[in-house]
């Protein structure tokens, strides 16, 4: 996706405020607190945990603006689900142009039959030592896993889509 006027950005956090990530996205929905994206793969990516993520791969986000974390649906340009990817982060900020959030590292893969694996529980026991997350981060963090994976096991939104 080409960036245009009335695209946004995402920026992904690390604790100590730099920036890890950034892509172009678009507003597909508001509902409340809850903000959909769509974005598209230009290029094909290699990431450490879910190996090639092709060109033309079609990211739709989802992010609640007051929840510990977001969802994201990869699927193939025909919209055939690849797999579910979540975040635990803070509760991102959006100033009307750029979506941010603060990753706290845990993440959960959830595969097309809603099985899933949870993972960088270890990254995020070390960065929690390293920087000096709060007390309150940390439950928040751990909450939010909570919820998560019982949405996933439910079949609750967005798992149910």
């Amino acid at each position: 996706m080409n960036p245009t006027a009335d695209a946004i950005f995402v920026s992904v956090l690390k604790y100590d405020g730099r920036e890890h990530r950034r892509w172009p996205a678009r507003i597909t929905k508001t509902a409340g607190p809850l903000l959909v994206l769509d974005a598209v793969f230009e290029e094909e990516i290699q990431h450490d945990l879910l190996g090639t993520i092709p060109c033309g791969t079609v990211s739709t986000e989802y992010y609640w603006l007051d929840r510990w974390y977001n969802v994201f649906r990869f699927s193939d340009p025909d919209q055939t689900l690849r797999y579910f990817y979540c975040n635990v982060n803070t509760p991102p900020h959006f100033d009307g142009h750029v979506l941010s959030y603060t990753d706290l590292d845990i993440d959960v893969l959830v595969a097309p039959d809603l099985t899933y694996k949870i993972l960088d529980v270890d990254d995020f026991e070390e960065n929690a030592t390293r920087y000096g997350y709060p007390d309150d981060v940390q439950a928040n963090a751990r909450a939010a896993l909570t919820e998560l994976t019982r949405l996933i096991e439910v079949r609750s939104f967005p798992f149910n889509e």
